[in-house]
C-alpha cells in the first residue's frame, strides 16, 4: 500500500532508473514497516520543472501510505533525501516531499479496499 512517486528534471538512464526503483522500493518498505510486495514506486526523469525560479537539479516526491505517521515521515524525509542526493546528485534543499496518510477504507487493491 505504500506508494512513492518521484518526478525530477534530472535525466535518468534506463539502468539507473531500474536501480533507483529497486532502492526506493526497499527503503519505503523498511521505513514504513510494510511488506515490499505491497510497495509501488514510480520514477519519472527529464521533466520540465522549476524550483525557486531555477531549473537546477530538483525533485518532487509524493509518498502515500496507510497508517503513515509523522515520525515515519520525518525519517523518510531524511533517508529519501540522502538516497537522492547520492543517486541523482541533488542537494537536499532542492527536494520537496509530500507525505499523505491514507485511511485503509480509501485504498483499493485486489477488487476491494484495505479497510
Amino acid at each position: 500500500m505504500p506508494f512513492l512517486k518521484l518526478s525530477t528534471n534530472v535525466t535518468i538512464e534506463q539502468s539507473q532508473s531500474e536501480q533507483l526503483l529497486k532502492e526506493l522500493s526497499q527503503l519505503l518498505a523498511k521505513e514504513t514497516g510494510k511488506p515490499e510486495r505491497y510497495v509501488m514506486v514510480q520514477v519519472t526523469g527529464g521533466k520540465a520543472m522549476l524550483f525557486g525560479g531555477s531549473n537546477q537539479p530538483l525533485a518532487y516526491l509524493e509518498c502515500k501510505s496507510i497508517g503513515l505517521t509523522a515520525a515515519q515521515a520525518k525519517v523518510l524525509s531524511a533517508s529519501l533525501s540522502k538516497l537522492l542526493t547520492s543517486a541523482l546528485s541533488l542537494t537536499a534543499e532542492r527536494i520537496y516531499i509530500e507525505f499523505s496518510n491514507c485511511p485503509a477504507e480509501f485504498w483499493g487493491w485486489n477488487g476491494s479496499t484495505f479497510g
